[in-house]
């Protein structure tokens, strides 16, 4: 077993990789910037070092800063955690070279993946059904034939893309041609890369992944699916396994799939393998994630398993200790993501958390950094919390989600919490219909009209241009709401996740973004 784990990550994902180095009585070595100086997880670890300022280029996207921290504190292996370098193949290498076992795929793998349109092509040689959309990226020239050969609508996406950032429905050429650079753009800037391709897009479709899990010794296991299509933003806000909409036939071929990628690259380490199923059940591949996912929690609950520590095994060369035959699902569990939002509009609230508290009790559980006193920045993702429910069936785990949400206390700015029990008390919620644009026509609740109208068109335009500017000057001004300026520009941080560039889009053209 590992002896030293340094986890080049901040907030609920550092906590919890703690707590899996802490059962396997691993030591841990938090790292953590300017901002991050009294936070949870670095209060948790037995030993922590300091980045550097706060923005994430000078912190926690440092690799090299992170491999020396590593040598220095005598670490033998890293674990990513997801987002910042946790797909970075350059990371990766830099680790091997020094030694330090990456808590991940071959850095050969995750470059592979990483690049959308490369992953599509490899899915299509291990057999993998995909959707139709362009084998290279487009120019701006050239975008137009491509699309008019694919056929509308279309989904514009960057090669790069992730954590559903860079996705734009085109439902014309005129559309494309309007906003093919704007799209770049932001590419470039989101993911330093601003290359774009094209693909179908489904509508009325399901998000629907699949948790593996390999070692190095040839062994790879699925441990079933989850169900990621309550999303705002392209961005996930609940999940749940199992994925109850499918039948036995579409989960084994999902399953199925997953390992025949993953046999194809030669994967270890946990990963997961995103799929769309259309209406017809049709099912076709997305992408890859080549790290943890933030909802692995809900896969541990009805699995029975742990899988950081499943991964701190792998990365120290043992053999998996379980066989497909021991992966059994036992219930249901639901999980709901807390952000730092307005429950109406979905738009981002930076700012100090005075006060906490969570629900427990059995089968709830909450894996978050916050503390009284946290700052909700705008530097990094402002995911607060993740809540967890079990249940014996998907009934008992919703109403015990509804319950627990209810029982969730944050003091300082508000959480989206209020959205969240109007989306899982909606009938489409609740007969498991909901598809990948539920949000964006789901309900306040009987007669009450839009949820979140800023996402169709809906509402008051003037309303909606002054909360958005409100809440652009409040990240403009981040001295006055968190101590620090965000780096890269006024609003750069929020650009960088995708959320302010999409309100801004949203006000001035509404032209799709979703």
């Amino acid at each position: 077993m590992l002896k030293k784990v340094l986890i080049a990550n901040r907030g609920e994902i550092a906590c919890r990789v703690i707590r899996a180095c802490r059962n396997l009585n691993v030591k841990t070595v938090a790292v953590y910037s300017e901002a991050d100086k009294k936070a949870l997880h670095v209060k948790m670890a037995d030993e922590a070092y300091f980045l550097g300022p706060s923005s994430p280029k000078e912190s926690y996207l440092n690799a090299q800063r992170i491999v020396e921290v590593a040598g220095t504190s005598g670490a033998d292996a890293v674990h990513p955690g997801y987002g910042f370098l946790s797909e970075n193949p350059g990371f990766a290498r830099a680790c091997h070279e020094a030694d330090v076992r990456f808590i991940g795929p071959y850095p050969y793998v995750m470059e592979a993946m990483g690049d959308k349109v490369k992953a599509r092509k490899l899915a299509r040689k291990a057999g993998l059904p995909v959707l139709p959309g362009t084998r290279t990226a487009v120019g701006d020239t050239t975008a137009s034939n491509a699309a008019w050969e694919l056929g509308f609508p279309l989904m514009l996406k960057a090669t790069q893309g992730g954590g559903g950032i860079g996705i734009r429905i085109i439902e014309s050429l005129d559309h494309l041609t309007s906003i093919i650079k704007q799209e770049r753009a932001m590419a470039r800037h989101a993911f330093g890369s601003a290359q774009l391709y094209l693909e179908r897009y489904v509508p009325g479709a399901s998000h629907i992944e699949v948790q593996i899990l390999g070692d190095e010794h040839g062994n790879l296991v699925h441990l079933f699916e989850r169900d990621c299509s309550m999303q705002r933003r392209n961005q996930k806000i609940v999940e749940e396994t199992p994925a109850i909409k499918l039948d036995d036939e579409q989960r084994a071929r999902l399953c199925e799939y997953a390992l025949m990628l993953g046999r194809h690259i030669g994967y270890t380490n946990a990963g997961t393998v995103e799929f769309l199923v259309a209406p017809g059940g049709g099912i076709f591949f997305l992408e890859m994630n080549t790290r943890l996912q933030v909802e692995h929690g809900i896969t541990e609950m009805v699995t029975g398993l742990d899988l950081v520590e499943l991964q701190l095994r792998v990365a120290a060369g043992e053999p998996l200790p379980i066989s497909q035959e021991d992966v059994r699902v036992n219930g249901h569990a639901i999980e709901a993501r807390i952000y730092p939002e307005d429950p109406d509009t979905f738009i981002p609230m930076p700012g100090r958390v005075e006060g906490f508290r969570h629900p427990s009790g059995k089968h709830v559980r909450v894996d978050s950094g916050l503390f009284s006193g946290y700052e909700v920045l705008p530097d990094y993702d402002s995911l607060m919390a993740k809540l967890m429910c079990w249940g014996s069936n998907r009934e008992e785990a919703r109403k015990r989600l509804d319950r627990a949400l209810g029982r969730f206390r944050i003091t300082g700015p508000n959480s989206n919490i209020p959205a969240i029990r109007r989306l899982i008390g909606h009938p489409s919620f609740m007969d498991s219909t909901y598809t990948t644009g539920f949000v964006s026509t789901a309900t306040n609740g009987p007669g009450d009209g839009n949820a979140n109208g800023y996402e169709n068109g809906a509402g008051n335009d003037r309303e909606l241009a002054a909360a958005i500017a409100v809440s652009t000057l409040l990240s403009m001004n981040g001295a006055a709401v968190t101590g620090t300026r965000p780096a890269g520009g006024p609003y750069d941080a929020w650009k960088i996740n995708g959320r302010r560039d999409q309100m801004l889009a949203r006000s001035i053209g509404r032209s799709g973004w979703r």
